[in-house]
């Protein structure tokens, strides 16, 4: 469960932006689950019994896909991008976006699987 100080937004984006399908929302909830391709994210409000000024995360949330190039092609217009489509020593492509939230997003595919 990630918080966001926007739910309305943050749908708008993994909808629009990222192709999700919100699941039993409504604006006044607080809260939204969403799905895409087997993958589920849950937002809410931040809870008012923390004392935190605004969500924070000091990791990243990472997808793995099998058309990375096609994601790339697809987001890099439309995200703040942290860094752009690049094959890695590690054995991945991948980049990194931001959501509406600055909740970083990166996606990646195995190259071995690009040939």
């Amino acid at each position: 469960m990630l918080e966001t100080a926007d739910i309305p937004a943050t749908v708008i984006f993994y909808t629009q932006v990222l192709g999700f399908t919100p699941e039993n929302y409504t604006e006044d909830m607080g809260w939204v689950y969403l799905k895409k391709d087997g993958v589920t994210i849950m937002f809410s409000v931040p809870n008012e019994h923390r004392n935190i000024g605004r969500a924070v995360m000091s990791g990243s949330l990472y997808f793995n896909t099998d058309n990375v190039d096609q994601v790339w092609d697809k987001l890099k217009e439309k995200c703040n991008i942290c860094y752009p489509i690049e094959d890695f020593e590690y054995g991945m492509r991948e980049f990194a976006v931001y959501d509406n939230n600055w909740y970083l997003l990166q996606f990646g595919q195995e190259i071995d699987d690009n040939l």
